[in-house]
């Protein structure tokens, strides 16, 4: 991936790659673009180029080259997750950076919302699995809208091997 790095004045000289490095890692990582995904962890700085001085404020600018780790979620990926927030429509979960709603026409039938001591949740009919606010779920991305700076996906957990994988955490 490429990316053009502003270098202010004071930070010429001795040690002015080693923070042109720190200031690239500053400012992509954790970031979303449309085309690649979230920018989970640059990996290497591959070239930082020649600066080129901006007439009139002094600053440098760098084409930097560098590898990374992105998370780019398609449309099939089965991810777990963990739920957010639950409504009678659905519930929210996040799988790192990624928010994903699960319509409640895409939880089984046999899943009744309910408002009970734990707050809202899924109840099965057999009264044996709960989605609850930060359970685990296993959800299939049926549907994905990318943004500028955003990724958001549609879930569901009615196929096999779906649903609830473990409780809220302590």
């Amino acid at each position: 991936m490429e990316r053009i790095v502003t270098l202010p004045p004071q930070h010429f000289g001795s040690g002015m790659r080693e923070t042109l490095h720190k200031q690239l890692v500053r400012e992509v990582e954790g970031t979303c673009s449309g085309k690649h995904g979230y920018i989970v962890s640059v990996t290497k700085i591959t070239d930082s180029g020649k600066g080129r001085v901006q007439v009139g404020t002094g600053k440098a600018t760098f084409h930097m080259k560098y590898q990374c780790v992105a998370f780019r979620p398609f449309k099939g990926e089965v991810v777990d997750c963990v739920v957010t927030q639950i409504t009678k429509l659905g519930f929210f979960a996040d799988a790192g950076p990624f928010a994903i709603f699960v319509s409640s026409s895409l939880i089984p039938e046999d899943y009744e919302f309910t408002s009970g001591d734990q707050g809202p949740c899924f109840i099965s009919g057999d009264q044996d699995v709960a989605i609850v606010r930060n359970c685990e779920v296993r959800v299939k991305i049926v549907g994905i809208r990318v943004d500028a700076t955003e990724i958001f996906g549609i879930g569901t957990i009615k196929e096999d091997y779906l649903g609830v994988l473990g409780g809220p955490e302590t």
